[in-house]
């Protein structure tokens, strides 16, 4: 490894950018010389202390939950722990995706890397081995509470260090065994706590969450891109973008947003000619207020994340240095429920509005063709993918409903109040992944509308976009199969917008 292409990860602060740059990059990561360090004179604290004393220290020498007061032998503290994965490794439904699942073990070596954990250094190692070849657990979307931590997905992540469960590698589903086989890695031997410090923990949530996080920048940088399509699609009037109108009601995303707009469109002679209308509906008119709201929900919900990814969320907590065990509840994923549910509310927003100008572009109003196509009637045009984003709009409002307003009490009412941020974070990523597909909509239908408004041309930028798109998919001069254009269009936009 070159100091390029790895992520060293240590009990310094994560940006965003990094964290970008990790999923970009498909870096490997590292823990450092200090990192080591902690970690090993945690283990070697808590042995001591272990050793030396007959208190009771929770899921150290007891058992877990609800049996917290049921004493373990010295001698069965391995099977203590290996017995915590196994029982706990109850996930259900769909598979997470891969590329969540090496952003868990990334976020899981950091929590262990501040050295408050009291994990075995080869533990770590193990992990890092996992990422950096590829070896990713089979893990199950449903199965958290959000509270204690993720306990069955961060079991099923945790299950092939002891030799079970299942994991990807090379595009092939084995037995964990096997792989560790392949590779030839022996089983993990795990000592007192380390089983709990692998599974509590909100690495599920938190990496969903970042995951998403880092679409969402992408997104709404399209949405913004997208929108001005539609606009001069539309013929409208700038004056909703004009900057004194952003100063009197200065929301720092609806500032931007207004910019972004200004700037993109610029040049354009489609907005230079004159126009009908006195003012434009307002999923037009209002894109500043609208996007700009999501900026401003997001930025708030990334603070939320870099927080939690830079956190020690295991219990109990270690700390040699002040000679303390301590039980707490950094598991408890209520700041990111919450947050989750505020992201899926804000994404949808960016497909609730780019629906709507979807519908009016297929209106047959502004000098264009009802349904964007010639000869309607005969052909169906853009008809039915206006259907599609209505479709999964409405979707998207059904999935807005908050998983953090509600609770369940587990391990016999010892856990008595959870987050539901495992729900919210599957929620969030389904909401995102629509979000896409709707903007992919209104870009096949903005660019289909725009190329009805020649001779006259758009700005440099969005004629730069427009080439590009059309080299993906041809103008609709009568029908066709438009789901394979659909299809095109949301590969489209998967890349990254070049500023």
């Amino acid at each position: 490894m070159t100091e390029y292409n790895y992520l060293p990860l240590d009990e310094q602060q994560l940006t965003f950018d990094e964290v970008k740059n990790y999923l970009q990059f498909k870096q490997f990561v590292s823990i450092t010389f200090r990192a080591h360090h902690k970690i090993e004179t945690c283990r070697q604290y808590l042995d001591k202390k272990v050793a030396e004393s007959d208190t009771p220290f929770y899921g150290i020498n007891t058992g877990f939950g609800f049996l917290q007061n049921v004493i373990i032998a010295d001698d069965q503290l391995e099977q203590l722990q290996n017995n915590l994965l196994m029982s706990h490794a109850c996930g259900m439904g769909e598979e997470v995706p891969e590329e969540i699942v090496k952003l868990m073990l990334a976020l899981k070596i950091k929590s262990l890397s501040y050295g408050y954990s009291a994990v075995q250094v080869d533990t770590v190692k193990r992990l890092m081995d996992m990422h950096n070849n590829n070896v990713l657990p089979v893990i199950y979307q449903q199965g958290s509470l959000g509270a204690s931590g993720d306990l069955a997905p961060l079991s099923h992540l945790s299950l092939p260090l002891i030799g079970m469960g299942e994991v990807k590698y090379e595009g092939t589903r084995y037995k964990a065994q096997e792989v560790l086989n392949k590779l030839g890695w022996n089983p993990i031997h795990l000592k007192s706590k380390e089983g709990l410090a692998l599974i509590n923990g909100t690495q599920f949530m938190s990496a969903y969450g970042m995951y998403c996080l880092v679409q969402a920048e992408r997104l709404m940088q399209w949405a913004d891109l997208i929108a001005a399509i539609s606009f001069d699609a539309f013929d409208c009037i700038d004056q909703p973008f004009h900057e004194k109108i952003q100063t009197i009601r200065p929301h720092s995303g609806q500032i931007h947003t207004a910019q972004q707009l200004r700037n993109i469109l610029s040049g354009s002679e489609i907005g230079q000619q004159k126009k009908q209308q006195v003012q434009d509906p307002y999923s037009f008119r209002c894109i500043p207020q609208v996007h700009g709201a999501t900026k401003d929900a997001i930025a708030h919900v990334k603070n939320v994340f870099l927080t939690e990814i830079n956190s020690v969320t295991d219990n109990p907590n270690v700390f040699p240095d002040e000679d303390l065990i301590v039980s707490g509840g950094n598991f408890h994923g209520q700041p990111l429920a919450l947050a989750l549910d505020y992201y899926a509310i804000a994404m949808s927003e960016l497909a609730n509005i780019s629906e709507r100008r979807t519908y009016q572009l297929i209106s047959g109003q502004r000098n264009l063709p009802m349904f964007l196509v010639k000869e309607a009637g005969l052909n169906s045009g853009f008809m039915i993918p206006q259907y599609t984003a209505a479709g999964i709009v409405s979707e998207n409002k059904q999935l807005c409903t908050p998983a953090s307003v509600d609770s369940i009490s587990s391990s016999n009412n010892q856990e008595d109040h959870v987050s539901m941020g495992a729900n919210a974070a599957t929620k969030a990523y389904r909401v995102m992944k629509n979000v896409e597909k709707v903007l992919a909509i209104e870009l096949l239908s903005a660019a289909q509308a725009l190329d009805f408004r020649r001779p006259l041309k758009s700005s440099a930028k969005i004629e730069e976009v427009m080439s590009a798109f059309r080299k993906q998919v041809s103008f609709v001069d009568k029908d066709r199969v438009l789901h394979d254009d659909m299809i095109a269009a949301v590969n489209f936009i998967s890349q990254e917008l070049n500023h």
